[in-house]
């Protein structure tokens, strides 16, 4: 069974910073591409980040370019993603999924929350 599961949430005012991770296990993790995808209130599901097995092909959505960064450590079967700048459109539920695009399983979440 595939499992993910994000961390690293929480409530943080706008121009702060969160780093999540996504801990995963029973599967090879650095066999698969794997993304970001975040769900903001009253929006669907939105993919925002992506990255590929050697993480050197990395894909940003236009609403996180230049703020976020998605990584990995393969040994450690956990994908990241450092988000720098946040603003209160940035609240919502941050999920990490395998495959780009995110069409594969995904974890529980975690909550985001921006505001001053």
């Amino acid at each position: 069974e595939m499992l993910l599961e994000e961390h690293g949430g929480g409530l943080v005012q706008p121009g702060e910073s969160l780093r999540l991770s996504c801990v995963t296990l029973g599967f090879t993790f650095s066999a698969y591409d794997m993304s970001w995808v975040r769900q903001t209130p009253g929006d669907e599901l939105e993919w925002i980040a992506g990255i590929n097995t050697d993480g050197d092909d990395i894909y940003y959505a236009d609403s996180v370019k230049g703020r976020f960064t998605v990584s990995r450590d393969n040994a450690e079967n956990t994908l990241y993603l450092q988000m720098n700048g946040l603003r209160t459109d940035d609240t919502g539920v941050y999920y990490c999924a395998t495959d780009t695009p995110p069409t594969g399983p995904r974890g529980p979440g975690t909550q985001v929350t921006v505001s001053s």
